[in-house]
């Protein structure tokens, strides 16, 4: 059945689960308020779109694909509507998230792409995996590096292997763009590029082993030739030495020119923002002590979020092994567990940082159910396929929908880290509700007290006299947002001219609404505005 899939087939495939994978990132998209990372690069966002300006900062933030990346769809709406298009230039949360969730998307669309090497069930497969993971969805549906990060670390594979497959010049320079891409995304770029290459360098060792000592050789893809049947000595394949030589300078130069560009602002911040971007590496080897966690703290996530991709992933690890009859197998069981052992070593860990591991785990898992179904179809039992295959979507499908669309903020699941909880958009309504009522709308002064309050500054962002002090500070502002530990200083503060709003959340004491964990808000009112 895979080997006759029809071209025809093959693309109502492709396409459901394109469509599946874009309706699960795009639906509802701020359904979910804001996580404190998300305000903060909301916040970088903002004087990008309105004036242009941006300058990378080393110490704390990632790259600046991101921000430019996000700030195309605000661009497009002040160019076709001028200054008073929009007041907030198309700065909507859909709008920012819909970046991360596009190149969610597209990262299936790469895997598809791996038909060659994966087989059609395997790349459905895997393409499918993907599209409904709870993780990969979860995380592409956060303005974060996270999810353009994971899709250019794939175009290299992917760039890479049309290079070898056509010996066209154009992938090896696409394969440099991703590289460039990847490091200007973010710093751990020095962590999936060596395994890359460690994975890439490990498999063609093994294969030479397995030819020296049982004369077995490994294929590329699924044909019956093995690799040096099936191809012309390497150098002839590309043009010879010369053409070889000068295509791979050209791509050098493609890739120091779109990392100079982007590091440096578009020359706007050059040389220090490339500088800084070698800089980057030395400040961060110094924060491994956050966010801390024991080494086998990612596989505990896998278990609990993204167990079928894990268990079929190891399988597939180990069926490419044995069988070593598909070197990209091989290679991307190295790439999925290496990335997983190289992060493990790192104390510093975070949950979105598994969507590195969860699309290569999937890749590999797809190879599995490829093999799994070449094995019942030589039996006649197909339909065995279908139910195994059905049972490994609902597990996930139910997982994901529970994590993205029910408890997106409860801490009790794993990918919910600190994250700001619904009842700060409750918080918000109810201040616009108030703003509007006042007569004064976004002019309305709000003053926020408070020490946390990250994702505010991006859900204020069109509130001209909203003021962050972070501490107490007197003062007439209509509006005063505090937090719960500040509750005896607010009183004595703003207890006479102002009323505190009770949030009506019976699980938020003294009234309070939550922004995360450990952090409660307050929200006062002038009393001639109070209800």
């Amino acid at each position: 059945m895979a080997e006759g899939l029809s071209q025809r087939n093959w693309l109502i495939a492709s396409a459901s689960i394109l469509c599946l994978g874009a309706i699960l990132r795009l639906y509802d998209l701020a359904l979910v308020p804001l996580h404190h990372d998300e305000g903060v690069n909301g916040n970088f966002l903002i004087p990008l779109v309105h004036n242009g300006a941006y300058q990378y900062n080393p110490e704390n933030y990632h790259g600046p694909t991101l921000y430019y990346f996000a700030a195309i769809i605000p661009w497009i709406f002040h160019l076709l509507g001028g200054r008073n298009f929009s007041d907030t230039y198309g700065l909507t949360t859909f709008n920012i998230r819909f970046v991360t969730a596009a190149f969610g998307v597209g990262t299936i669309a790469l895997v598809l792409l791996l038909r060659k090497r994966l087989g059609a069930i395997g790349a459905l497969s895997a393409a499918g995996l993907i599209a409904v993971s709870p993780g990969a969805v979860y995380f592409s549906r956060y303005f974060i590096h996270e999810s353009l990060f994971v899709f250019f670390t794939l175009g290299i594979v992917v760039a890479a292997l049309k290079y070898y497959d056509t010996a066209r010049p154009v992938y090896l320079i696409l394969a440099a763009n991703s590289a460039a891409l990847m490091v200007a995304t973010k710093e751990t770029w020095i962590i999936n590029g060596p395994v890359l290459l460690i994975a890439l360098i490990t498999t063609g060792i093994y294969f030479r082993l397995r030819e020296k000592f049982s004369g077995i050789s490994g294929r590329m893809d699924g044909d019956s030739n093995s690799l040096t049947e099936r191809t012309p000595p390497a150098l002839d394949r590309f043009g010879g030495p010369v053409s070889l030589v000068t295509v791979a300078l050209i791509a050098l130069a493609v890739f120091i020119m779109l990392d100079v560009l982007f590091y440096s602002s578009f020359f706007t911040n050059y040389p220090k923002g490339v500088h800084d971007a070698l800089l980057t590496l030395s400040l961060w080897r110094h924060r491994t002590t956050e966010h801390w966690h024991p080494w086998w703290q990612y596989l505990e996530w896998l278990r609990q979020e993204e167990a079928p991709v894990l268990l079929l992933g190891a399988a597939g690890a180990f069926v490419a092994v044995c069988r070593s009859d598909n070197r990209f197998a091989v290679f991307l069981a190295q790439f999925a567990f290496g990335l997983l052992a190289a992060y493990s070593l790192v104390g510093y860990k975070t949950p979105w940082i598994t969507l590195n591991f969860i699309v290569p785990l999937a890749i590999t898992s797809g190879y599995a159910l490829d093999v799994f179904y070449q094995k019942l179809d030589e039996f006649e039992q197909p339909r065995l396929f279908i139910a195994a295959a059905a049972l490994v979507a609902a597990v996930s499908g139910y997982q994901m929908f529970e994590l993205n669309f029910i408890h997106y903020d409860d801490d009790k699941y794993v990918y919910v880290y600190a994250h700001t909880r619904r009842e700060t958009l409750a918080m918000l309504d109810e201040i616009d509700r108030i703003s509007k009522h006042s007569g004064t709308g976004y002019e309305t002064g709000i003053s926020i007290v408070s020490p946390d309050y990250w994702p505010l500054p991006w859900y204020f962002r069109d509130y001209k006299k909203a003021l962050f002090y972070g501490q107490i500070a007197p003062g007439d502002e209509p509006i005063v947002i505090g937090s719960a530990a500040q509750s005896e200083e607010l009183k004595a503060t703003f207890g006479g001219q102002y009323q505190l709003i009770n949030s009506g959340f019976p699980d938020a004491p003294d009234g309070s609404y939550v922004l995360r964990p450990g952090v409660n808000l307050l929200l006062y009112v002038r009393r001639d505005l109070a209800r």
